[in-house]
Parts: structure tokens; sequence; C-alpha cells
């Protein structure tokens, strides 16, 4: 267990000492069914969670949609398991989260694309950048008859420019020997709202082209040169999943819960990977993260590393008015350091190596003066 305690031992002992008052009215007749691991009258364990609360409490979140399986299973979890405590996450998109986030309208946020310093020195509460999981970005596509798919990078380029139009195209067949394309034309797929996973899908591809670089760049909203929009990850697989000859680029979980096939992508040694944990996991070993824990993964080194990785972070502030606000957003960060990495390969993202995990624990152990991370 890697504990961050030294700086608050005076806020645990006064802790200790609260917890001992409360217990000796219980053993006094006292029926205090708000305290951790009691149960209701079914029987059932209301709490589990180490977190006491005055009074209600509620966390407003908004942004990626990239990790909003995974944090609308970890927020319902902890809330149920915390008396008092109601956490409420909007996926709008990384933009408008971090729109939200610099406005001071929510309590966090999250983006695909850890935020600029011009936008950092915007917030007069401070940031906290916190790499909470990371995925994949894939190719999903909606080709009968065709399970699998290789796409080297210049083939994958000159698809998203419009200069490849149909499936049986001679770059695309040259790397699928032995599988039969149709003639069907091909209908890109992209997002058509502000999205970090478009940030980090377009800072890759300028990464692999300088074409790609010089003709459209990156960012969280550019202008497709071809193509049809859709809302969100949710939307880029609605359109794929209807659209005969459609590819798009989404986040892996909701491509695999979506039921769509992935492409092989051709990755910086020549090697097509199909996006799996494992090969994530290679890419992410690439990057050593900084003290600001603000990285990138673009088209990263190695045999087996998949070319498009990202870390997904969530937002908080340095300073926080209401005490029981910073020491609720503090806890749900150890909740997702902790229990929550155990469900994330369930929903199709990579949990975070120890080294990480102990990283961002130090980072975000600054926010409550009143709790105390733990990383298990």
């Amino acid at each position: 267990m890697f504990s961050f305690s030294n700086c608050k031992r005076k806020s645990i002992s006064l802790l200790i000492a609260a917890l001992s008052a409360v217990a000796l009215a219980s053993c006094a007749g006292g029926d205090d069914t708000s305290q951790v691991g009691s149960t209701t009258g079914g029987g059932e364990a209301k709490s589990t969670s180490k977190l006491a609360l005055a009074g209600n409490t509620s966390l407003t979140g908004a942004g990626a949609s990239f990790p909003a399986p995974l944090y609308q299973r970890w927020f319902l979890d902890f809330s149920n398991a915390t008396p008092n405590l109601q956490i409420d996450y909007q996926s709008v998109g990384s933009g408008a989260g971090v729109e939200r986030f610099m406005q001071n309208l929510v309590n966090f946020g999250a983006s695909d694309v850890a935020m600029k310093d011009d936008e950092i020195s915007e917030v007069d509460k401070g940031v906290l950048m916190l790499p909470m999981t990371a995925g994949s970005v894939v190719m999903a596509y909606n080709l009968p008859g065709v399970d699998e798919l290789n796409l080297t990078q210049e083939a994958l380029i000159d698809i998203l420019l419009g200069n490849i139009t149909q499936w049986n195209d001679p770059k695309i067949a040259s790397a699928n020997s032995g599988i039969t394309l149709p003639d069907t034309n091909i209908t890109v797929v992209y997002r058509s709202d502000g999205s970090g996973t478009t940030g980090v899908f377009t800072k890759n591809l300028s990464a692999m082209s300088e074409e790609w670089k010089n003709q459209v760049g990156e960012g969280k909203t550019v202008e497709w040169p071809v193509g049809i929009g859709g809302a969100k990850n949710d939307g880029v697989a609605a359109q794929v999943r209807q659209t005969e000859g459609a590819i798009g680029y989404l986040e892996l979980g909701f491509a695999k819960s979506a039921g769509l096939n992935m492409a092989s992508l051709e990755n910086k040694s020549g090697n097509f990977i199909y996006p799996t944990d494992e090969a994530a996991s290679q890419s992410l070993a690439a990057v050593q993260l900084p003290e600001n824990l603000r990285a990138f993964v673009t088209n990263p080194e190695g045999e087996e590393s998949y070319p498009i990785v990202t870390y997904t972070w969530l937002l908080a502030y340095k300073e926080y008015d209401d005490p029981e606000i910073a020491k609720s957003v503090e806890a749900m960060i150890e909740y997702g350091l902790n229990e929550g990495q155990t469900i994330s390969a369930d929903l199709g993202y990579i949990p975070l190596p120890d080294n990480v995990r102990e990283k961002v624990a130090m980072v975000a152990d600054s926010i409550s003066p009143d709790y105390e991370i733990e990383v298990k």
C-alpha cells in the first residue's frame, strides 16, 4: 500500500477522534445509519467508503465521451458506496467539458486532450490534470463479408483525405492479400462535435503524414475533407453500423459494445496491429509521464505498439471553496485509481500502470487537507 500521510497526520488524528466519539454514541444507544459499513433494514451493506460527509453533497462533472462509460460506472458505484454523495457526469465532449470547467460551471471536467497553457492560465482556482485511464482510438468499418482488414498509414491518410474512394483500391488491396474487397464506395464518418477523440486522432494523423499536417492539421475540431458527421462516440458508431462501406474513428470500448469490425493499423515499425489491451500497453510503455502529467502518445515506437493510444485526463481545481466538495473530489479520484482500475479492461480501457497511479495520487492528494489518498 502506497500512502501519502506525512502532511496530514494532524487531520487524521482529528478524524480518528471524531469517529471514536461517534462510536461511543452508538454504543450508548444511538442509531446513526449513515456510518460507513452500516446496513439498511434489509441487511444490505449501505457503504464501504471511508469518506465521511457532514451532509448531502453533490458533484457535477462534464466532458469527454471517450471515457464516459467507465466514469459513469465508477461514479455510480462510488456514490452507492458513500452516504450523502451524489455524482453526476455529463458526456458532452472534451471541448464543451473544458469550456464548462474553465467557466467554473462544474466541480470537475474531463478531456482526452490535456489543457493548453493559455487555457490553464484563465482558471483562477488552478488546474490539476490527472490521467485516470487510457484507451485506443480504432477504425471501425462496415464491410459485409470482410472480417479482417489491414490499413497502412498511407492508405488511412488517403481514405480520410478523399484520395481513395473505393474499398478495392490497389493501395488497400496490396495490404490485404487473400481478401476479396468489394468496389463499394467508402463513406468516412467523423465527429461532428468538439471532441478530444478528434484531437487525439488528428494529432496522430499529423505525426504520420506531413500531407495531413499541412492540409488539415490537428485539433478538437477540424475541417474534414470528406465524410459525414456523428455526435460523440456513440453517434459515430451508429453511423458506421447503418452505412455499408462506412469507416469511422471512435474509442475501442464503443466499437466493442456496438459489435463493429475494427481494422488492424500499420504502426511506426511497419507491423499491422489489431487494437488490444496488450498492444495499447506497449504504446504507453514508450512514453514517460512528466511532472505535470501531460504527455501525448503519438505514433509510438515499438514492434507491437498499437499506433493510436491516449491517456484521458480528469480535470480538477487546485482549490475548492467548499471543503466537503474538495474532500469528495479527492475521494472520488482515489476510488478511480484503485477499485476503478479493476473494471477498466472489462469496459475496453487500459488500466494504469502502478507507477502512473502513484504519480497521479501524489498530485491529487493536495486537493483536500482533510483526506488522504491511498494507492492499494
